[in-house]
């Protein structure tokens, strides 16, 4: 099982939580996810099958931008 925390400057607000949480729990290999509305951060925690990208991807599709995921997944 792996951690990963992803930085998201634009959640603000319980609605951004709902989204994000609502998009990237059902993933397969998911195990939880927890938005910090004050930290502006997302963390999940998955299996090795999940990739950082697929992450992104997910959050970016509820139109969020997730900046230096590069960083993240190196």
């Amino acid at each position: 099982m792996t951690s990963t925390t992803l930085s998201v400057p634009e959640i603000h607000c319980g609605h951004c939580k709902a989204a994000i949480e609502g998009a990237v729990g059902p993933l397969e290999g998911v195990s939880a996810v927890e938005v910090d509305v004050d930290a502006r951060s997302v963390r999940v925690d998955h299996d090795d099958a999940v990739t950082v990208r697929a992450l992104v991807d997910v959050i970016e599709d509820q139109g969020y931008d997730v900046p230096d995921q590069e960083a993240l997944a190196g």
